[in-house]
């Protein structure tokens, strides 16, 4: 959940900024073929999830506005290198139900679930408030094997988002203002410059958005509690920091100071992930090279 993005961002990162995003229109077999499942975390919430391909069990979580299908092309790609994708709906999201009072305890219950389903262990790659969320799991026991966290907005006590966004946004929700919560977490949360969100407003995609007007407490409460590691979190499991070019430098900046702070961790910059996305078939490889996947050449 990025913020303070520079004026001149382009539309599209503004679109999706905090989102794994589909790169092409057309994925791959592997995930045409994919399963659908549906678990229940420790409190009774309902979690969709789908998988694909076979192996080592690499679960995605994404971040602000998205669902898992939002993921479906990295999916698809993980399964073309031998891994079992997999994807799921965050509480308040799509297939996914929602259970209050909210707490990253919970959805950190929620991964537990998905992991138990899937073979008991998995590594896990988490994008934006999905990699803050991925490592806070694996630091509170959720049994994860391998992190890989992707621009996770780590602001460390600097230039942090209104104290009270949570709460707000949750008020807003509750009078039956969804696309308000959506457009005050984006200016607030995220850092968009009004002229964007106004665009983005506009446009056909927002409804969408809206739907997912509940999730944005959420984000903004997982990231207000977390906005820096705990040193629990900093020998969770074993980490790569990923990080794109083209990001809001605070992203950047962020990366690098999880990366020195986390004993063995390694940052890899993704040239061809731009803008706060992920490019499925750079990050796939990167997986594959370090969790001994088939591995293609580019």
């Amino acid at each position: 959940m990025p913020r303070r993005g520079p004026n001149t961002l382009a539309p599209a990162i503004a679109t999706k900024a905090a989102t794994i995003t589909i790169s092409s229109s057309v994925t791959p077999q592997e995930w045409h073929d994919r399963r659908v499942g549906l678990t229940h975390s420790a409190d009774g919430t309902p979690i969709a999830f789908e998988t694909a391909g076979g192996g080592r069990p690499v679960v995605i979580v994404n971040g602000a506005f998205s669902t898992g299908r939002d993921a479906a092309a990295i999916a698809a790609e993980l399964a073309q290198n031998g891994f079992l994708a997999v994807t799921y709906d965050r509480r308040a999201r799509a297939g996914s139900g929602d259970t209050k009072p909210y707490s990253p305890e919970r959805e950190a219950e929620d991964l537990a679930a998905v992991i138990a389903e899937v073979g008991g262990s998995a590594a896990v790659l988490g994008h934006s408030s999905g990699a803050v969320l991925a490592l806070f799991a694996a630091s509170v026991g959720v049994p994860v094997d391998h992190l890989f966290l992707s621009e996770p907005p780590f602001h460390f006590g600097e230039d942090e988002p209104p104290a009270d966004l949570p709460e707000r946004l949750q008020g807003l929700v509750d009078a039956g203002r969804p696309a308000d919560a959506v457009t005050t977490f984006q200016l607030e949360g995220i850092g968009l410059p009004p002229a964007g969100v106004d665009q983005i407003r506009q446009s056909a995609m927002f409804a969408a958005l809206t739907a997912l007007a509940q999730s944005t407490v959420y984000d903004a409460a997982l990231t207000r509690e977390l906005s820096s590691p705990t040193p629990a979190m900093l020998t969770a499991a074993p980490a790569v920091v990923l990080c794109g070019v083209d990001t809001f430098p605070f992203l950047s900046a962020a990366a690098e100071r999880l990366a020195g702070l986390m004993p063995g961790a390694e940052l890899v910059i993704v040239p061809e992930s731009v803008g706060h996305r992920v490019e499925p078939v750079a990050t796939a490889r990167i997986i594959a090279a370090r969790l001994g996947g088939a591995a293609r050449e580019l």
